[in-house]
C-alpha cells in the first residue's frame, strides 16, 4: 500500500500490517525512528498525484460536474488522453 509520510503513525502502519499489505511510504520528518521504503515505488505514487493535480484543472473533473458515471468516466478519458498528448516528447 503507497501512502503519504502523513499515514506514517504506529496505528496506520499496524492496520496496512494486519490486513496483509505491505505499507510503502517516506517516514514522517518528526518521527525517531525511520522506516525503509521502496524509493521507486514512492516516486511513482508521487506521478500519479501529479496526474490527478493536472486533470483536476479540467472543472468537470475537478467538480464531478456530470452526474452520471458514463459521462464522467468519459471527461477523465478525454482529459487523460489529452494530457498524455500534450506531454508526449
Amino acid at each position: 500500500m503507497v501512502c503519504d509520510g502523513a499515514y506514517a503513525s504506529a496505528p496506520w502502519l499496524h492496520l496496512v500490517e494486519e490486513a496483509g499489505a505491505q505499507p510503502v511510504m517516506r517516514a514522517n520528518p518528526t518521527h525517531r525512528n525511520a522506516r525503509p521504503y521502496d524509493r521507486a515505488v514512492y516516486r511513482r505514487r508521487h506521478r500519479v498525484e501529479n496526474l490527478w493535480a493536472r486533470l483536476k484543472e479540467w472543472r468537470a473533473v475537478a467538480t464531478r460536474y456530470d452526474k452520471t458515471a458514463t459521462r464522467f468516466s468519459g471527461g477523465l478519458y478525454l482529459a487523460a488522453a489529452l494530457d498524455r498528448w500534450s506531454n508526449t516528447p
